[in-house]
Order: C-alpha cells, then structure tokens, then sequence
C-alpha cells in the first residue's frame, strides 16, 4: 500500500480541477505552485519551480534516463513568473520516464561574479534525487540530472526522540567504509543495506546515536587522482552535490531510488531499536569549488547570491575547499533551513553535525556576525525545535569559537579543547592537568556555570560533545601506535593532515611484537575510553575504536577508499577484550545519572562536583602541574533513591600513586568498579555485584584510571 503525504493528500483531495492552458514544445502545461520549489508530483502532472535573480529567462530539460542530450526543451513563458521565481506544472509526465535540469540565460562578467551560461546544463538545487551516482567509483558520462520523488514511505505513528544531548552516546561512523571490508560479514557491503545489518552489533556495544559522515550526494570520483597505482576518490564525501538527495551510490541496489527507501529503512530500523540518527551536513561550501571548479548548479544560477565574493569576483575560501557558501543571504538562508526541514520530515533524521559551522555565522564579506540570521533562524525553527544541532566550531579560516558559538544553549558544539586536553594529559603531558579537570568535570569554564569545585550546579553539559577521536585524526589505536602522522598514500609528501596530534607510540613507531609496548597502548586505550565516559557532556568516539581499528598511521584518509579506511572485522575478535571493555564503560555511564547530569544534593553531603588532589581528605587546590587528577560526582538518585557517587582518577605519572579517597563515614563504602592497569587476574573492570571494596585508599598503578562508586552498607 502506498502511503501519501499530507501534501499529496491535499492535492488528490481538495485541488481544484486543472486544466491546461498552454502548449509548449508539444507538452500541455500551465503556471505552477510559486511556493514549492523543486520537483513534486501532482495529480494532474509534475510541478517544476526554480528561482534566479540574475537570470533573464529559463529552460527546462527533460531526459530520457541515462541519456546526455533531452528530448525536450520547454521554456518557461515570461508569464510564468512571478518575481524571481519560475514554475509550471507539466501535464502527463510519468516520474520514472524521464531526469530533468535546467539552463538559464543571463549576463557574463566574471569580475562582478556573473556566470551565466545558456548552454550550461544546471542540477536544481531542490533536487530530491541525483542521477548518474548509482554505482560507487563508476564514472558517468553525463552531466547531473534530478530525478522527481514521491515520498511514499510509511513511518507510521513513530514518535520523535525527545532525549537531551547528555543522554546521548554518539558513535561517528562512514556508511561505505563501516562494512566494506570483507570481514564485515554482510550481505550488502558498503551501503545502507549494509549498515542496517549490522544493527545487532550497534546494540550489544549499547550507543544510542550514530553519526553519519556525509550521505548527502556527491561525487567521488570528481577529485580522482592515481598514486602509486592506487586510485584515490572523494572517499569522506565533504564536497556536496546535492542538498536534498541521498548519496545514491550507497544504496545496495542499482536502481533508481526514487523514494530513498533504502536510507529510510536504515533509519526506522535505527528508531526502532532506540538508536538516534544525526547527519554530518556541509553547509560551509559545495563540490563547485573556486574558479578553476566546475560550474553544474549554483554558478549558473546565481554565483553571486550563493557564494562569497571577493570585490574582483573571486571565491573566498574560508572552507579550504575552494569557496565559501553565502549561508547569511536570505536566498541561501531559505534553502538550508528548506533542507534541514525536508530531512526532518521525510527521513525523520534526530539531528545534525554542522561541518566547519563557524562559516554559518559570516557575513557576506567573511566577518563574524554577532547574531547570524541563519544561526538565530535554525535555533528558534518550529519544525526542527526539537532537533539535535551541534557545531564544528571553527574553521579553515582561522575563526575558532568553541565556547562561544553564537547560536545560545540551543546549540551543541564538538568540545576541540576537551580533545586537545585529554589527549595531552593522558600522555604526560602534566602542565595540561587544569584544562583536563574542567573538561572532565564538563567544561563549564567554557559553556558557563560554575567551578568543577563548587557546591552548585550548571547545565553546560548540552552544550559540548567531547571526543577524543573522530574521522578527522587518528583512530584511537593510532594514537598510541604513531609519533607522527603518515599520510604518504595520499600523495601530497606527507604535508597534508594535522601535526599538532599529541599521539605517543608508546616505545615503537607503528606496528610492532613488543609485549610490553602493545601492553601499554591497550592500556592507554582503554584510559582514553574511561575517561571519556566518565565525563560530563556528550561523549562521542569514531567506530571502530572500540575494538582497536588502525588507519596504519594515516590521520587525513579523506581519499582512501580501501584498508586504509575500512573498518577491520577481523580486530573484533582479536581485541574482544577491549570491545568487552568499552561495552561495559557505556553500560556504566548510563548506570549512573550523576556521570551525565546534576541530581539533587546528596544525602552523603559530598559536593554535587568535586576536584581533587592526591588525598582527597585535603582541602587544597590541585597543582597546574599535577600527575594525578581526580574528579567526584554526587547527587541523589531520586529513582533508586540512593546516593549516586562516583569517583574517577587519573595517573599519568611512570609511578605507582597512593590516593585517598573522600572519607564517606557512615553513608557507605567505596568499590572499585574500573582499573584500566589491570588486577592480579587481568581483569580491568567488575560487574554490578563483583566490585571490590576500597578502605580509605588505593595504589593507582603507573598511566592508569580507576573509578569508583558507593555503595550502602
């Protein structure tokens, strides 16, 4: 049975009769929905509508599928047009005949950033569907075309998440690369298909979000270049084809994908299984790139309105990929927030990872706004109100923002100095220890509230996303298998990627049989998950660290489509030690509510947030220099109605360290639930009901964690 939408329906239902008026170039026609941009199919016909501001007049194209040249040419009347704005409803067109585009005359003049072009074939930026993508790495002769859509999928009585962003345990993942390897044990590899597969897996580590890096059309093979024999593709897919389509190339199937069955089966699979979607979005450039870059959609339409400009009609490049999208213009505007609604509303996405999101806040010109529209507009949105929106904040042109993003509490950001801290200090990096415990204790130096060591409480946990690892660095393996970075596959003399990795290899540059060498980088593994789950914010880690994925040192794999890149099935049951440890870290976090938010005063009296010294009995400031960290949480459990107490140290000293923990008189004991150095019997953590009970201190082993909990006696 096929479901309709609320538009369909109305239309079947209510839509006066519709003749035609008009015949053009042999088709019956008549002026169209001036409000509905894009492609939509009516009951009398298909109902085409595009905007220009600079353009002079305007043609639509009609192909037969996979054909180069249309086998139609219909001009849009001039009485089809209402301001900026054509569109004309088409009589008779079946949806899975034909692709479409469009080529619209105007002026010429590159130094006032005029492109138009009348022989230009354009993709229309509204486009629900992109052809020419449907096999990975195959190169298509054809210029893009779009596809109409009928959205005909039943989401039936669904309800929408309405989790906080602390709740969350975010695992970023790419589509492709997730379940290409042929270890992945699927049937559809590298698709969405594939990915829904693996379901199952997602749910016995126990996140509950997953992050995809750009599924959004674009085209790999734009950028296709050999390097040693190795062909290197856009593999991360961070150059933007098209807004509002699905990339089709990860659909398991070669088909023509008309309704995005295949992603919106994904995505209910995810809902049903209470796992949350949110989207990595590009809305800082397109794969148009500067001058020398293609021009097959916003140049021909209106360069001048969709990107930034320099006076002599040159691209700003404050994304690093060549241009800069005008996000700030209303015509702009309008179409991101069009986006992201359409996303919420037909593929019942939960939120979205802005990419290099400071660009969302500059002006036409590049300066930082205050107050940007867009920003101001997405937070105060009604239909995406209950949206996840997190921001990259900062980017390739030197804004960086993290901790005043312009957008208020509403927005999320990826905390970039949570990252930059652990990471340091984990290694020894002592100097580090202050930016450390404000990260662990949830950054409110950053997002506001008050001192990890004051009696109050705060909310800046919404506000950060720490991580420690994600697509764009070293998996968390390589982290401590490399001193430097090794991207010669690449092709660019190892220059590209991040040198400020603060990564140690523990005694041996990559690869190595030294026991005591990989000892140690599973234990600094495992420290790096117990401390990123046992903070406060959001904790997101890159998918397959939880079983000890390696890029073999190369921390920019954004052309790598390969074993570089591909998650390694084969390390799950190598490392089952480490995915054990992990599943419990997660398991442990959402066992106890104080880890992810403030509860009420403790009946114990301990402080709601606490930093700590070596004798936690001593009241006295941690050193800037310190070796050890500690941070305490507690708070009233109302739902066990209890106390939750948890106690999380760090040594990152070479040494053994004796701490002492808080004396909890007659409220309880404390147990040892995490030891990441490993006991007598090699085990790193214990099971509710197998904790070991702690009298008054404990010797933490050399760069090593341990948590702690109370319990009643």
């Amino acid at each position: 049975m096929q479901v309709k939408t609320f538009s369909q329906k109305f239309m079947a239902e209510y839509e006066v009769p519709i003749v035609p008026v008009d015949t053009i170039a042999g088709f019956q026609v008549r002026p169209g929905m001036f409000d509905v941009f894009g492609a939509m199919p009516l009951q009398s016909g298909i109902n085409f509508t595009i905007h220009t501001h600079g353009g002079k007049s305007c043609e639509l194209l009609l192909f037969r599928r996979g054909e180069e040249e249309p086998y139609a040419v219909i001009p849009f009347p001039e009485e089809y047009k209402i301001g900026d704005v054509y569109s004309m409803l088409i009589f008779d067109l079946e949806v899975e005949d034909f692709e479409y585009a469009y080529r619209i005359d105007g002026p010429h003049n590159p130094a006032e950033g005029l492109l138009f072009d009348k022989d230009n074939i354009l993709l229309d930026p509204y486009a629900r569907a992109v052809t020419g993508q449907g096999v990975w790495g195959r190169h298509s002769k054809c210029r893009y075309h779009a596809r109409v859509v009928r959205d005909v999928f039943d989401w039936g009585t669904m309800p929408q998440s309405k989790r906080e962003m602390n709740e969350l345990v975010i695992y970023e993942l790419h589509v492709r690369g997730f379940t290409k390897h042929p270890s992945s044990g699927v049937k559809q590899k590298g698709t969405f298909a594939g990915l829904k597969e693996k379901i199952p897996y997602l749910k016995e580590l126990g996140i509950n979000a997953v992050e995809m890096m750009p599924i959004f059309e674009f085209d790999e093979n734009m950028n296709a270049r050999h390097v040693n024999g190795q062909e290197l593709l856009d593999y991360w897919g961070y150059n933007t084809v098209g807004f509002f389509a699905p990339n089709s190339s990860y659909t398991a199937a070669e088909e023509y994908n008309h309704e995005g069955t295949e992603l919106k089966e994904l995505i209910k699979e995810l809902h049903d299984n209470d796992i949350e979607v949110i989207l990595d979005v590009v809305f800082n450039h397109t794969a148009e790139g500067n001058e020398l870059g293609p021009s097959f959609s916003f140049k021909g339409i209106d360069n001048n309105v969709y990107y930034m400009l320099t006076p002599d009609g040159n691209y700003y490049n404050f994304s690093g990929c060549g241009n800069t999208l005008n996000c700030n213009h209303p015509i702009v505007q309008q179409m991101i927030v069009d986006c992201l609604r359409y996303w919420t509303i037909s593929y019942r996405v939960d939120g979205f990872r802005f990419d290099l999101a400071s660009i969302l806040g500059r002006n036409v010109d590049g300066s930082p706004m205050s107050n940007p529209p867009l920003l101001r507009t997405l937070t105060y949105d009604p239909i995406l109100s209950n949206v996840k929106l997190i921001a990259e904040a900062w980017d390739a042109g030197g804004m960086y923002q993290v901790g005043s993003f312009p957008a208020g509490k509403r927005w999320a950001e990826w905390n970039g100095r949570y990252r930059d801290a652990i990471r340091g200090y984990l290694k020894g990096q002592n100097w580090l220890a202050w930016d450390a415990t404000w990260s662990i204790a949830g950054s409110g130096d950053l997002y506001g509230g008050y001192a990890p060591d004051y009696k109050g409480s705060y909310a800046g946990y919404n506000s950060c996303v720490n991580f420690i690892t994600c697509h764009d660095g070293f998996t968390l393996y390589d982290l401590y298998s490399y001193n430097d970075k090794h991207n010669e596959s690449n092709g660019w003399d190892n220059t590209d990627g991040a040198n400020d990795n603060r990564s140690w290899n523990c005694g041996a540059e990559g690869e190595t049989n030294d026991p005591e060498v990989l000892r140690l980088r599973y234990r600094m593994i495992r420290n790096a998950c117990a401390v990123l789950m046992c903070s406060r914010g959001t904790p997101m880690f890159l998918a397959g660290d939880e079983f000890g994925n390696t890029q073999y040192g190369n921390n920019n794999s954004y052309c790598q489509d390969n074993e570089i890149s591909w998650l390694d099935w084969n390390l799950l049951e190598k490392n089952r030690e480490l995915f054990e440890f992990f599943k419990f870290m997660i398991a442990y976090r959402f066992r106890h509510p104080i880890i992810r938010k403030v509860l009420p005063n403790a009946v114990c009296g301990m402080d709601g947030l606490h930093t700590h010294d070596i004798d936690a009995e001593k009241v006295m400031d941690i050193p800037r220099d310190a070796r050890v960290i500690s941070n305490s949480f507690a708070g009233y459990d109302v739902e066990k109605g209890q106390d939750d107490v948890v106690y999380v140290s760090l040594n990152t000293y070479w040494e053994d360290v004796r701490i002492t923990l808080p004396n909890m008189k007659q409220a309880g004991a404390w147990y040892l639930s995490v030891n990441t150095y490993g006991d007598e019997n090699g085990r790193y953590f214990y099971q509710e009901h197998e904790e070991r009970r702690i009298e008054g201190s404990f010797v933490l082993k050399p760069r090593s964690v341990a948590v702690f909990h109370v319990k009643r006696y």
